[in-house]
């Protein structure tokens, strides 16, 4: 009975027994809480890391922000997405009709879009299935590498594979049909119109087709040829699809093929390895004497250049309307043409890239591959750009074709996975002590520091700033200026002047 007693009083007076400074915080804790779960009826909620309601700067809509990097919500015309970093994130477009959820991302996904859809875990086991356009509707089931299956209304589309046993599946592997038996014992494919049996796969197989015969004995002998045909193609022309004749002895040291035979430009191709390899068209012409850490020259006369590499590719240099080049790998490389441009420096130290192909104009510059890249993207004829910048793992920068501009440190992954919309929503913010955002067309701004530990937003003759949990919040705009200490208005705007940033919580 005494044991219970005094157990009884410990708990009823253990908040009274705290140190001092531990009922200080948790009395403003709870404070906090209270003001902001109150204030939330009438005004956009500014409580700092705790909870932070704010209308999105790069476009319309309004987000919110709690507990740190830990959970947001944005609401928008087209689209509304919840977060819960980085164990769960769900995303809905309202447009057409889709929505997708990440669990612990890439671990588990689900995504669809009207009738398709699409689930999968650690890319081991998936569903999928749905009706694409005017396509028959199928639903698939992979325990990948094992069970494949796949049902639909048109029973022609239906297969089902237990691996290594017995199975038949339908675009898979590159193939457009592949049936077995006691992998590798027997495997059929078919690709178009071409269909190989192997037998003890990939040591023995047959293949035939339309003009197509051949056979081999891996790694022995193996001997193909395809007869030159007549197709049709999409505007109903008749067009000459060439032939070839491949052979092989003791793989890889012998190998005479001859491609495109009958039609435009027909090759030889002939290898003795390691001593002799040869190409010889009307386009092209190659030589290669003791491959690989030989001589190799060539003559393009399609692209009108000659190159010479020893060996080839590490040492080359090339001459011609088509082509220039100078490099001796890993020191520097020099090689353009009238549309592309590659250079490295002690590679991967500095690497530079240009394409230019009306209307595109791409450049990147890169230091050590990732850890900084500088994209850039233009559009000649309609002025448009894109830029990306990222310095691993400090920060990274965007400008977009519309000219928003945003800017995160720290970045610990997206310089290496760019443009990933799973990864920002699940993972940047837990390391993302600043952002900062510009929209170009209304000029709108805003700056967030510790998860809008500090905050400040800007609009065309308007401010507003939180600091400190919103302890502290000061706006300005056409009706004066408006100050709050400890959430309690010291001065206020003018009423019905449009004072202060118009806020996400002013609900329609």
């Amino acid at each position: 009975m005494a044991a219970r007693s005094y157990h009884a009083r410990q708990f009823r007076f253990g908040f009274v027994s705290l140190p001092i400074a531990k009922r200080f915080w948790l009395a403003s804790l709870a404070g906090l809480v209270t003001v902001a779960w109150v204030g939330r009826a009438a005004d956009p909620v500014s409580a700092g890391p705790l909870w932070h309601e704010f209308r999105m700067t790069l476009g319309p809509g309004e987000r919110t922000e709690a507990l740190g990097p830990f959970w947001s919500s944005e609401r928008t015309d087209t689209e509304r997405s919840f977060t819960l970093a980085p164990l769960f994130s769900r995303r809905e477009l309202r447009e057409v009709e889709g929505w997708s959820w990440d669990a612990l991302y890439p671990l588990m996904t689900y995504d669809r879009y009207g009738a398709e859809y699409r689930f999968q875990f650690l890319q081991w086991l998936s569903f999928s299935g749905g009706q694409a356009q005017a396509d028959v509707a199928a639903h698939r089931f992979t325990l990948f590498p094992f069970y494949f299956q796949q049902r639909s209304a048109d029973r022609a589309r239906n297969y089902t594979a237990l691996f290594p046993l017995y199975g038949h599946l339908r675009n898979h592997f590159f193939r457009d049909e592949v049936k077995f038996c006691l992998f590798p014992a027997y495997v059929q494919t078919r690709k178009k119109d071409v269909i190989t049996d192997n037998y003890l796969a990939p040591i023995f197989h047959r293949r035939h087709g339309e003009g197509l015969r051949g056979w081999q004995v891996w790694p022995l002998l193996g001997h193909e040829r395809k007869e030159p045909t007549v197709r049709t193609n999409g505007f109903g022309d008749h067009v000459t699809v060439g032939g070839h004749d491949k052979f092989f002895a003791l793989w890889p040291l012998y190998f005479h093929n001859r491609l495109d035979i009958g039609g435009t430009n027909p090759t030889t191709q002939r290898l003795v390895f390691p001593l002799f390899a040869a190409q010889r068209s009307p386009q092209r012409d190659s030589s290669t004497y003791l491959w690989p850490v030989g001589l190799t020259l060539t003559h393009d006369r399609e692209k009108r250049y000659r190159e010479v590499g020893l060996p080839s590719p590490l040492v080359v240099f090339a001459r011609g309307e088509g082509k220039t080049a100078n490099r001796i790998w890993p020191l520097f490389s020099q090689v353009h043409n009238p549309y592309l441009r590659s250079d490295f420096y002690l590679w991967p130290l500095y690497k530079y890239n240009r394409a230019h192909i009306q209307p595109l104009d791409r450049e990147r510059t890169r230091v050590l591959l990732f850890v900084y890249s500088d994209l850039s993207e233009k559009n000649t004829s309609t002025g448009q750009a894109f830029r990306r910048t990222d310095l691993w793992p400090l920060f990274s920068a965007r400008r977009d074709l519309d000219g928003n501009e945003r800017l995160q440190v720290l970045a610990l992954l997206e310089p290496f996975v760019p443009n990933n919309r799973s990864l920002e929503r699940s993972y940047s913010p837990l390391w993302s002590v600043w952002r900062s955002e510009r929209n170009a067309k209304t000029g709108a701004t805003s700056q967030s520091f510790l998860w809008n530990l500090y905050r400040r937003e800007t609009g065309p003759g308007t401010r507003k700033c939180s600091f400190l949990f919103g302890l502290i919040q000061h706006q300005k705009g056409p009706g004066g200026t408006g100050w709050r200490l400890l959430y309690l208005p010291v001065k206020r705007p003018k009423p019905g002047a449009g004072g202060g940033v118009p806020s996400s919580g002013q609900r329609k």
